[in-house]
């Protein structure tokens, strides 16, 4: 199937990652449902992708909400008539606080979105993929850095992305008998405006405060496009795309 008869969700598309790769995809001339909480934001990047001439398709979505992502994948597959790639990327932080001070509230409101909004989100897409002629499809995790590695005073976002990495592995496994294929993205220092603060510096694990490296986003849109391009039975199962120098690997 080419790319041009092929129909992607991109969730948390009105900013940062998700609205480059949603442009990116478009580009290569998948039809992609915009998705995220900000409506406005949402119809900027369908308007920022209209040069592209694929078709898209804006709707809103609270992906920690259970009834609405039921409703996003309804209306995908009554608009489109099926569901090739799912790109799991809505997410969110908590403020940067000892981990002792966190509330409850805050802690819940990270694990919603970024663990059990792409567990729904997968649910949703295997249903649809399974069910579909041809059958099957992708679905890719944003997983981030910090699937394997900390920052200082981010308990609740490191813990989803390191349970990200596990909803990868089960959902790579439970897919297969559907054709179903799952792989994650883990994606350090891109430069979006949730990374714009590394510019004036960012807590190192030693106490310090230090400036860090960034790289383009559009180098992330096209590690997802690529990974989108291969055929379902062969898959990238993690792929970690990052600036070159920034403190992950060794010591810092």
């Amino acid at each position: 199937m080419a790319a041009s008869d092929k129909i992607a969700i991109v969730t948390g598309a009105g900013s940062g990652i998700g609205r480059a790769v949603a442009l990116a995809l478009l580009r290569e001339g998948y039809a992609v449902v915009l998705t995220g909480r900000r409506k406005d934001l949402l119809e900027a990047t369908a308007l920022a992708g209209k040069s592209s001439g694929s078709r898209t398709l804006v709707v809103p979505t609270d992906v920690s909400n259970p009834v609405a992502v039921g409703a996003l994948f309804a209306r995908t597959k009554a608009e489109f008539g099926r569901l090739d790639l799912l790109f799991n990327n809505a997410g969110t932080g908590a403020p940067p606080v000892p981990l002792e001070d966190l509330s409850y509230e805050q802690w819940k409101s990270v694990v919603d979105i970024n663990l059990t909004g792409a567990f729904l989100c997968t649910q949703e897409a295997f249903k649809l993929m399974k069910a579909q002629e041809p059958r099957g499809g992708r679905i890719i995790n944003n997983g981030s850095i910090s699937a394997h590695a900390p920052r200082p005073n981010s308990a609740p976002y490191t813990a989803t992305k390191h349970a990200i990495t596990g909803l990868t592995k089960s959902t790579s496994l439970d897919g297969r008998k559907y054709d179903i294929a799952c792989g994650q993205i883990d994606i350090g220092n891109a430069a979006t405006d949730m990374t714009a603060r590394m510019k004036s510096g960012v807590p190192q694990a030693h106490g310090a405060v230090a400036v860090e490296p960034t790289m383009d986003v559009e180098h992330v849109a096209r590690a997802v496009v690529y990974m989108a391009s291969l055929p379902l039975d062969a898959n990238v199962q993690f792929l970690t795309v990052m600036a070159t120098k920034m403190p992950f690997v060794g010591r810092g």
